[in-house]
């Protein structure tokens, strides 16, 4: 037997956090049979996602941003204090560029539809979970909507400074500010001020409409 056979890949597990059991059996249906995956818990509100989180330490929690005691973002963010490691997956039927800005503000990874397909969703799992960051297609031509105004999209993240390139680069992992001020040695006020810059030179006013110019250089 090699040593390749006898390490086998460790599974990414799963925690899905939806208020709807029929949504829950279905991811469970599409997922459960990928051998790369493994679900292993679930919840139907925020304390119970969140509590299922705890418990499982999952690599990667799926959450409905509506749930019945609260948002999937309340949930995202506690999640992500017990959790720092743990990646976070929003899967919900609107395709809201408020909901998406709100999404990156509690420091999701990714914001995906409902209506995505089941090898899709997968890859889309797959690719947080190794560190990427996820905007489903559909929200991202919503958001770019917004930014016409802006020129082409490499001719305006062009005039941004490798300072404020990597600000933006940050942002759009689902970074608070703060969090790319540590990682960037630098105050949450210095962040905030790169930001502003970039709103400008961008020409717009979330960071949501920022990431998705970002995105769509990746």
């Amino acid at each position: 037997m090699s040593a390749a056979s006898s390490h086998p890949t460790p599974r990414i597990r799963i925690v899905l956090v939806d208020d709807s059991e029929l949504v829950r059996m279905g991811l469970r249906a599409v997922l459960g049979g990928e051998r790369t995956l493994e679900i292993v818990g679930e919840g139907s509100s925020v304390a119970t996602g969140v509590a299922a989180c705890a418990k499982h330490k999952p690599d990667v929690a799926l959450l409905d941003p509506r749930l019945p005691d609260g948002t999937g973002f309340d949930a995202c963010r506690q999640i992500l204090t017990r959790l720092p490691d743990t990646r976070v997956l929003m899967l919900t039927s609107v395709a809201d560029d408020t909901l998406v800005d709100e999404a990156i503000r509690a420091g999701a990874h990714g914001y995906l539809l409902k209506e995505v397909n089941s090898r899709a969703l997968i890859q889309a799992i797959t690719d947080v979970a190794a560190g990427k960051s996820i905007l489903d297609p559909a929200v991202t031509a919503r958001v770019m909507q917004f930014m016409k105004a802006g020129g082409p999209t490499r001719d305006v993240l062009a005039s941004l400074s490798p300072q404020e390139s990597r600000v933006l680069a940050l942002i759009t992992q689902g970074k608070t500010n703060k969090e790319a001020g540590n990682e960037m040695n630098l105050t949450e006020k210095t962040v905030k001020n790169y930001l502003s810059n970039i709103f400008e030179k961008l020409h717009v006013s979330r960071r949501t409409q920022a990431a998705a110019i970002y995105a769509q250089r990746q």
